[in-house]
């Protein structure tokens, strides 16, 4: 695979920066304005990670980790009552989810990941 070009990872950035960069137009409630950072900027490096090193399989699982962290975020840093910053950790921490486990799936007629494809 080459670098720089799977489009699961930049989805997995444009997630993450969309989170971080929400705190600018949501009011903050709870721990939201740290969650939302924090996170969105792990998912970040994270995608820039298996963006310049592909093949990485492990880093999948961190995606996938990151969006569930963020998904729950919400009730965990008590903002779930607060609608804008809640959706956005929700969104993206599913769409983070849903293209982690997109990456994870076995290639058919292989038993190996995409992320170990060398395509």
């Amino acid at each position: 695979m080459k670098k720089w070009t799977r489009w699961q990872d930049w989805v997995t950035v444009a997630a993450g920066l969309v989170v971080a960069l929400s705190t600018i137009w949501v009011a903050p409630a709870g721990l939201s304005i740290v969650l939302m950072i924090v996170l969105g900027v792990l998912l970040i490096i994270a995608g820039l990670i298996n963006l310049s090193m592909p093949g990485l399989a492990w880093m999948e699982w961190v995606h996938g980790v990151l969006g569930v962290l963020l998904f729950i975020s919400p009730w965990a840093g008590m903002y779930a009552t607060h609608m804008g910053a809640a959706w956005f950790s929700w969104v993206c921490g599913g769409v983070a989810i849903i293209v982690a486990a997109w990456e994870l799936v076995p290639i058919p007629g292989g038993d190996h990941y995409t992320a170990h494809s060398h395509a």
